[in-house]
């Protein structure tokens, strides 16, 4: 939802890269961000029910990444305006490649590097092609389930507060669920001979900079909503 709708205040904040990385940020940035979504989408007869994760954002590569510099030149596959941005903001040599077309490129090595999920990279067999995956958890991405407004004003009031029970249940188990399943895909990779490693501090450091003027530029393009959200987010 979030990444299908990037573009539209105030859905996408949980896409903008290294704003939130880890389940607890990505928790408050939904809570920060929950009430400008509800207003939107009862703006469009809608109503929302819940919103679950899904599995955190890392780097593939061929080769160490210590620090920032050892991106640079780095054949960085991209598929949108985000990813097309860190790979400028790290010297990476972008390359637009969409995902039916990724494992080609990857073999054919018209790029050696990109950024998904561990999930992602499971699904794809990654291992075929990489040998790094660092769990930067640039951005943990959500699913948001909805419902027609009129529909659910036409229930009965049990069985409205009954589905209000069953949603709020299933955003609680959705969290937990792909937190634990985000690590089910961490050691699949481990387990085909793939390094997965935390980013180093050095990395970690730099990235948080990248994150930084990435926000910059979401804020100066997000209105009135976006900024607000971002603001109650830091707070």
């Amino acid at each position: 939802m979030s990444t299908a709708f990037a573009g539209q205040a105030p859905f996408g904040v949980d896409v903008v890269p290294f704003l939130a990385t880890s389940y607890p940020d990505a928790m408050k940035l939904w809570l920060a961000s929950k009430p400008f979504i509800e207003k939107k989408l009862a703006s469009q007869g809608l109503m929302l029910l819940f919103a679950v994760p899904w599995a955190p954002q890392g780097i593939y590569a061929k080769k160490d990444i210590n620090t920032i510099e050892d991106m640079k030149g780095l054949k960085w596959r991209a598929y949108n305006v985000g990813t097309a941005r860190i790979g400028e903001l790290v010297g990476a040599q972008v390359v637009t490649v969409q995902a039916a077309e990724l494992a080609q490129a990857l073999a054919t090595g018209v790029v050696n590097s990109f950024i998904t999920s561990a999930a992602t990279g499971y699904d794809s067999k990654a291992w075929e092609t990489m040998t790094h995956f660092y769990d930067t958890q640039a951005w943990i991405p959500k699913n948001i389930t909805f419902v027609n407004k009129a529909a659910f004003d036409a229930l009965d009031r049990p069985t409205q507060d009954a589905l209000l029970k069953a949603a709020a249940t299933a955003e609680t188990r959705g969290w937990k669920m792909w937190e634990d399943k985000a690590g089910w895909y961490l050691e699949q990779l481990k387990a085909h001979g793939m390094k997965v490693l935390p980013p180093s501090d050095a990395l970690k450091a730099d990235l948080k900079k990248v994150g930084e003027q990435l926000t910059a530029d979401r804020l100066k393009k997000a209105g009135p909503d976006g900024q607000a959200i971002i603001a109650a987010y830091k707070k």
